[in-house]
């Protein structure tokens, strides 16, 4: 039969290793937190950052919420295993499991959105496009300058086509198109250009891939931390429970 302080041992070395791919998916979304906080120019901030609604704003207080938490966790969880510090290790376990409810409530939460989301975003890059040259708005010029680059990079036009540009009223005349959708190198708003030279295909589906594979990414960390808490809060209550075993029985 394995003595308990073999099994501690043992524990101890898994609990080690699963805390590092912890703290590593933890730092992923304290540094996607940081991204979005920081950098209010991606396109994340730009499609879902209008008026009052500040969603980027959340979900990155979010991210850099459970990201710091996450941290701070696996360094008590260290401490407690290597230590064998009943007590950090039970709060080591309750938090973990705190994380863990929260982490399935936002998924939940993400799953139930994921409509209302889309049909955000939509109508965001449509605003996006109503508003793109307008004078008066010009501290919008950075997201029309993201605009540009989503539509000369994947060499598309609007969101659906370039028909989507004639409900734009900041142009000197009706015909004229961004310079982006077509290939130019003009540093300037619009372009007058025949409509049969200017990009065939709306960025829709760009957008929507950028935002899915963004989204997947997200959601495999979340999967990851999920199915490596399941293994640590495990872990950690066999480990407690040897350590107290081990401590009435220390010669087992």
């Amino acid at each position: 039969r394995m003595k308990i302080r073999d099994k501690i041992l043992i524990q101890k070395y898994y609990l080690n290793v699963f805390n590092g791919i912890f703290l590593a998916l933890g730092l992923m979304l304290l540094t996607f937190g940081l991204w979005l906080f920081v950098d209010r120019n991606n396109l994340f901030s730009v499609l879902f950052s209008s008026g009052e609604n500040q969603l980027v704003a959340y979900i990155s207080c979010m991210l850099l919420g459970i990201g710091s938490v996450i941290t701070f966790t696996s360094a008590v969880g260290f401490l407690g295993s290597v230590k064998e510090i009943k007590c950090l290790l039970v709060t080591y376990m309750s938090v973990q499991i705190l994380v863990f409810v929260t982490q399935m409530a936002i998924s939940v939460l993400i799953f139930v959105k994921k409509e209302e989301v889309h049909n955000q975003w939509n109508n965001r890059t449509d605003e996006v496009i109503s508003e793109y040259g307008n004078e008066s708005l010009a501290e919008q010029e950075p997201v029309w300058n993201i605009l540009n680059a989503v539509q000369h990079n994947m060499e598309c036009c609007g969101r659906y086509n370039v028909t989507q540009w004639e409900r734009n009223k900041n142009k000197e005349n009706r015909t004229q198109i961004p310079c982006s959708c077509i290939k130019s190198s003009l540093k300037k708003w619009f372009c007058d250009v025949p409509r049969d030279s200017t990009y065939s295909m709306g960025c829709e589906e760009y957008l929507n891939t950028w935002f899915e594979n963004n989204v997947l990414i997200l959601t495999a960390i979340t999967i990851s931390l999920l199915i490596t808490q399941i293994f640590l809060i495990t872990l950690t209550g066999q480990l407690f429970r040897n350590i107290r075993k081990n401590n009435i029985w220390p010669n087992e």
